[in-house]
């Protein structure tokens, strides 16, 4: 059984911009899509039944608008609505348990002004089972499906050479394949410890070429299973001497995806994001796809 794109909408124009954007990839994918709604919970501990109905009615609105607006875009494909009675988190990340890929909005109808990504988005990013794509509203069109050149943009994979991991790359090569695009690999790095004394940071140019040159050899090794398995995929690469969150923010300027990673280990409850993947989640202006991976 084919597994669908799962899509989180509450209303919000970020809800909205990710239910187009899990359609787009639906579609490209050839699966179905399914758009799941969850009422906020309601204060108090004795909620009127009125209260909950109109809350449900509201939902029922809001997804037969929505199935009928991606049915007109995109025709061919099968697109589902359902209601959810848990929690918004708590919701998809149940539903995601069937998912292929699970789409949220940045932020939801809650928080407050200048909130960059809400608890359900963060929640669901550091937990569900599947890959998660976080959607930021952009007025003027769809986030991250064209370029502002007008071309459709390129996807941009956040990778270490010393640790790779193949869940990652395996997303990030197939979705510039899907897309018919650039894929462009960054990888961070930093002066060799050693090279720090104790009082004093002394690097010649010699040094530098040195380490970046070894950089550069280990990410091409690393990268060839994924070129031979993608051959139709145009790879560029880029090594910085940047922190990694600040050389991706860099690299992702005008992209249409950013993949980076999320480590499955060690277990918690809630998840784990990792600080690089933190920080490019409040701070990216495009989609970004966080992959669960077991290295």
């Amino acid at each position: 059984m084919r597994q669908p794109v799962l899509a989180g909408v509450d209303g919000s124009e970020c809800g909205a911009a990710a239910a187009h954007w899990a359609a787009r990839e639906a579609a490209l994918r050839g699966v179905p899509l399914r758009l799941c709604h969850a009422s906020p919970s309601l204060p108090g501990v004795a909620v009127p039944a009125a209260a909950v109905d109109r809350l449900h009615q509201m939902g029922d609105w809001l997804l037969e608008r929505l199935v009928t607006d991606v049915g007109d875009r995109w025709p061919d494909l099968e697109v589902r609505g359902e209601q959810a009675d848990d929690a918004p988190a708590a919701a998809l990340l149940a539903a995601a348990r069937d998912a292929a890929l699970l789409v949220t909005g940045t932020r939801g109808t809650g928080g407050f002004e200048g909130l960059a990504v809400g608890s359900v988005a963060l929640r669901t990013a550091a937990a569900a089972p599947c890959p998660v794509v976080l959607v930021p509203h952009r007025p003027g069109g769809f986030p991250g499906l064209r370029s502002s050149a007008g071309g459709t943009a390129q996807v941009v994979l956040g990778f270490d050479g010393h640790r790779p991991a193949g869940e990652v790359a395996d997303f990030a090569f197939s979705a510039a394949e899907a897309r018919g695009v650039r894929l462009r690999v960054v990888q961070a790095w930093a002066f060799p410890a050693e090279s720090v004394s104790a009082r004093t940071l002394v690097v010649t140019e010699e040094d530098r070429a040195t380490w970046e040159d070894q950089e550069v050899l280990l990410l091409s090794d690393a990268l060839r299973a994924w070129r031979e398995k993608y051959p139709r995929v145009t790879v560029g690469t880029d090594v910085m001497l940047l922190h990694p969150a600040e050389a991706l923010l860099n690299a992702a300027r005008g992209a249409g995806l950013l993949v980076v990673g999320r480590r499955t280990e060690p277990v918690t409850a809630e998840g784990r994001l990792g600080p690089v993947t933190h920080a490019v989640l409040h701070h990216a202006r495009c989609p970004v796809a966080v992959v669960p991976h077991g290295g």
